[in-house]
Parts: structure tokens; sequence; C-alpha cells
């Protein structure tokens, strides 16, 4: 009878470990270091707001309109509530028009949940970095993609709930994009001074000369 109810507190402790064991329902693109920083962020996630975090990254060329609510159901066994499912999906077709793939979706399992998180924020993380010009490989942007949007994400419900984070990561390139913003906007205002308000202001001074 002792050994049953160890045997039962034991199952009852482990479980719950089990099933938030992994935060990755499927996985065509991470590399390891990606998949286990992304486990350490919905670790963390759960632990300090009791919601769930979980991605989908596939490479699955889904048609254009396809639903990804309906498709996310096949995975619900492997969720636990209160969750927030994040798709990115870069082979998927968006519009029979255009070549450009790729789609980013976000899954909450309750309307409640929506409001924790900005859904521009989250999406803007991936595609800023995917749509990126530069040298990294398709490979290595589909990684840090899917990563700054699910710390994106983590951040988000962990403001919503108060609490901190310590293993997300800093949105770089949102930063980058407000800094580029900010001297465009400065630099707007030099050229407005020198080629059009000066030059009416010498005017002007002069005329009262």
């Amino acid at each position: 009878m002792f050994k049953a109810k160890v045997r039962a507190t034991l199952l009852a402790l482990v479980l719950p470990l089990l099933l938030n064991a992994t935060h990755i329902l499927k996985d065509d693109i991470l590399k390891i270091e990606a998949a286990q920083l992304i486990n350490e962020m919905g670790d963390e996630l759960f632990s300090k707001t009791g919601i769930n975090g979980y991605v989908i990254a596939t490479n699955e060329h889904f048609p254009v309109g396809f639903n990804l609510v309906e498709y996310s159901k096949k995975y619900e066994a492997q969720m636990s509530k209160p969750y927030v499912l994040f798709i990115f999906a870069p082979q998927a077709r968006i519009t029979d028009q255009i070549e450009t793939k790729g789609r980013v979706g976000l899954i909450p399992s309750s309307d409640d949940l929506r409001s924790l998180y900005d859904y521009d924020d989250v999406r803007d993380a991936a595609v800023n970095i995917v749509a990126s010009k530069d040298s990294n490989s398709d490979e290595d942007k589909h990684n840090i993609g899917v990563l700054q949007a699910f710390s994106e994400l983590a951040e988000g419900i962990a403001r919503s709930k108060g609490v901190e984070l310590s293993k997300t990561i800093p949105n770089e390139t949102r930063y980058m994009v407000w800094g580029l913003s900010v001297l465009i906007y400065i630099g707007s205002l030099l050229v407005l001074w020198l080629f059009a308000i000066r030059p009416l202001y010498i005017r002007m001074k002069h005329g009262k000369k």
C-alpha cells in the first residue's frame, strides 16, 4: 500500500514535467541550439505566468488560404491549457499571383489570452529577420526569426502579467529599425532647415535690415 502511494506521488510530480518537457510540437527548421533556447524560454514563461508557449516550425507547403487554426487542432493533445501557439511556415503560399512565401500564426487557447501580447510585434519580429537583405542563409534567418518571435511573445505575456523573464532575447532588429527611423527623421529635418527654412530666415533677416 505504501509503495503504491509513493508511486502515485512520484507520478503526480513527474507527469506535469513530462507534459511540459518540450514547447516545440513540430520542427523542420530549428537547429539544436535554437530549440534549446525556445524550450528554456517556454519553461521560464510557464513557471512565472502559468501560461504555455508552443512552437510549430514547419516547411510544409501550405496552399493559399490554408486554415492554420484547423491545422493546429491535430496538436491539441500535446498542448496544456492555457497556451499560445506560434506557427512559422516559411514555405506557405500567400497569394496565387505573387511568389512570395511565408506565414506566421498565433493561436491562443482562449480569447482572453489575445490581450496579453501584441500580434504585430510578434509577427514583425520574425518577418523583419527573414526579409532582411544580408549574407545570412535562409536557414539561419528562419532560426533567428523563430527565436525572436517566440521571445517577443513570451516577453509580451510576461509584461502583461507584471513579471520579468531572464531567458528572452532582446529584439535587436526592432531597435535597429527604430534607430534608422530616427536618423532618417533627423536627416529630413536637417535638409528642410538647410534648403528651406534657413534661406527664408536669412531673407527675412536681411529684409528687416
